[in-house]
């Protein structure tokens, strides 16, 4: 198997499937601005950007409110600065689609309107002394000034008041139930009982519990699926070495097949005779 990962519809994950409703979309909203009291579902919009990529991540949400731009990538547990360019990259395709559906022209002399951005992380591993702020220049450039810079805010607290805390420990009690009980239906179940009895995002887990289970039992698939190719990729390299190591000891002829093998372990006895025959033919 060769080439790049085979393309995959892109499903939803239980940070975009919670949050495609505006309902707890408004929620968020009001956790990152409470100051802004008068705010309706009415005035948000969803401009998360639908594709399919290879090896694309489905954990990004992108929505506006006035004047407004947010845009938001999880990080589940593994912690990596290069979320600042997936952000910034992000944010200038949300760009690119938001002056076309205005019929906004940038090559027009006439300065053009663009919502402000505002760009987040939500981070639900577990790594310690987590900053609040990244941006470009400071993790990428040393903190020189730059011809262009994006800042992300981390959210990455424990809350049991808003509905981003309240996704964040959904997210470590199941990452601790994956811990006891791996891929299986077990670890969603318990996941989602536990956080039921603490009332952390109860109301949409009661609603929607049959829907979480399968999306999290589909995504344990995906996880396999890619696993699986990852295994692949490596047997074939190491194959491919093996074969190139095998091909120059031939050549030196001064061991046997049988010495070979020894030293070879990932070729067949078939295989060096086959390798062995194709290099006296080309000689």
């Amino acid at each position: 198997m060769t080439g790049s990962i085979p393309k995959r519809k892109i499903k939803d994950s239980v940070f975009t499937n919670l949050f495609q409703d505006k309902k707890y979309l408004l929620q968020m909203y009001k956790a990152l601005h409470p100051e802004d009291l008068d705010v309706t579902e009415n005035e948000i919009k969803d401009v998360t950007i639908k594709h399919i990529l290879i090896d694309a991540d489905y954990n990004d949400l992108g929505f506006s409110v006035g004047n407004r731009l947010m845009i938001l990538v999880e990080s589940q547990s593994t912690w990596t600065l290069n979320i600042i360019i997936r952000a910034l990259m992000y944010l200038i395709q949300t760009y690119h689609d938001y002056f076309k559906r205005t019929n906004q022209n940038l090559y027009g002399s006439k300065k053009v309107n663009m919502p402000e951005p505002e760009l987040y992380m939500i981070y639900t591993g577990n790594r310690k002394n987590i900053p609040d702020t990244i941006s470009l220049s400071n993790e990428f450039f040393v903190g020189k000034k730059i011809s262009i810079d994006a800042e992300i805010k981390i959210l990455y607290h424990e809350n049991e008041k808003d509905i981003i805390g309240q996704y964040i420990i959904f997210s470590r009690v199941y990452n601790e139930q994956r811990k006891l009980y791996g891929n299986t239906r077990r670890t969603i179940e318990e996941t989602i009982r536990i956080c039921k009895n603490r009332n952390i995002l109860k109301e949409y887990l009661e609603s929607k519990e049959q829907e979480v289970i399968n999306i999290m039992m589909t995504l344990f698939d995906d996880e396999q699926i890619l696993k699986a190719y990852t295994q692949d990729i490596e047997d074939n390299a190491t194959h491919r070495e093996a074969k190139q190591t095998a091909e120059r000891m031939i050549k030196k002829g001064k061991m046997t097949l049988e010495e070979i093998a020894d030293y070879v372990p990932a070729l067949t006895m078939e295989e060096l005779k086959e390798l062995e025959t194709e290099l006296m033919q080309l000689a």
